[in-house]
């Protein structure tokens, strides 16, 4: 069962290998989210009969002291064989440069541990290295990549300027793998939200915001019949201070929908000085 990851959120010009520079610039809103999981639908090869469960996402932290996040969604999933309870538990940090990445994703199903993935990502000359604790200690080391806190303060730049399109290698520590996910993004423009918006009750004083309209497909630089195929897709409605919702996650086999149920909005972190 593939879950959505945290970069959906969670990125610079088009282009694969850069060294990320001066991406924390914008204070991002320190925030906790939860939302509602649904199916949304599901392909004939499907075993998934329905889906239901809830996701908690907090993120906390500061341009100058670095960013910590906590998410947590647990799932229930009606399958042709019976029900399966997922649950996957991650904690992250990455510090103020968005240089170095400290990372634990748990997966559980039926209340069982079924993986867990903890380590350390640094950036330098040479690229991306990550050290692994966990599920073996080892070490990787591919392409430069964007941390997500350093994605989604790309995202936020690039629409900004006016960029409506680009790509960039990503690592969130939700899984164990030996390279970076490839994600494409396209960027609709600013437009304000509706009075019959649905989540507008829950996204509260943000309902007088603009928003813009986010797909994010990702790769994992598998190919089928001589091309390379999305691994899945995210759409989401993408605040301008950093809050996401209203998701819809698109696997081969099934899509699932992610809405805001409630928002609490944090205050700036008091250490890190205005500018």
């Amino acid at each position: 069962m593939r879950l959505p990851r945290l970069a959906i959120a969670l990125l610079a010009p088009v282009c694969t290998f850069f060294v990320p520079l001066d991406v924390q610039a914008r204070e991002l809103q320190a925030h906790r989210a939860v939302y509602n999981l649904a199916l949304a639908d599901t392909n004939d090869d499907s075993e998934i009969e329905s889906l239901s469960g809830r996701w908690v996402f907090e993120f906390s932290g500061s341009k100058c002291s670095g960013y910590a996040l906590k998410s947590r969604i647990v799932m229930r999933i009606g399958m042709s064989e019976g029900e399966r309870l997922i649950d996957q538990q991650v904690t992250s940090f990455e510090d103020a440069d968005s240089q170095t990445f400290r990372f634990v994703t748990k997966s559980f199903i039926d209340e069982e541990l079924e993986s867990e993935v903890k380590g350390t990502a640094k950036l330098d000359d040479e690229g991306t290295t990550v050290a692994y604790e966990q599920p073996e200690k080892v070490e990787q080391s591919f392409e430069t990549t964007l941390f997500p806190s350093a994605f989604l303060n790309r995202l936020l730049d690039n629409a900004e300027k006016g960029e409506s399109f680009f790509q960039s290698p990503i690592f969130d520590g939700t899984e164990f793998t030996d390279s970076a996910i490839m994600t494409s993004v396209v960027v609709g423009k600013p437009k304000p939200v509706e009075e019959n918006d649905p989540e507008a009750e829950a996204l509260g004083e943000l309902s007088e915001d603009e928003f813009m309209a986010v797909t994010a497909a990702y790769f994992d630089g598998e190919k089928s019949g001589g091309e390379e195929v999305s691994d899945y897709i995210v759409s989401f409605k993408l605040h301008e201070n950093g809050v996401q919702r209203d998701m819809l996650i698109r696997y081969d086999e099934y899509s699932m929908t992610a809405k805001l149920a409630d928002l609490t909005l944090f205050d700036t972190d008091d250490s890190c000085p205005a500018q």
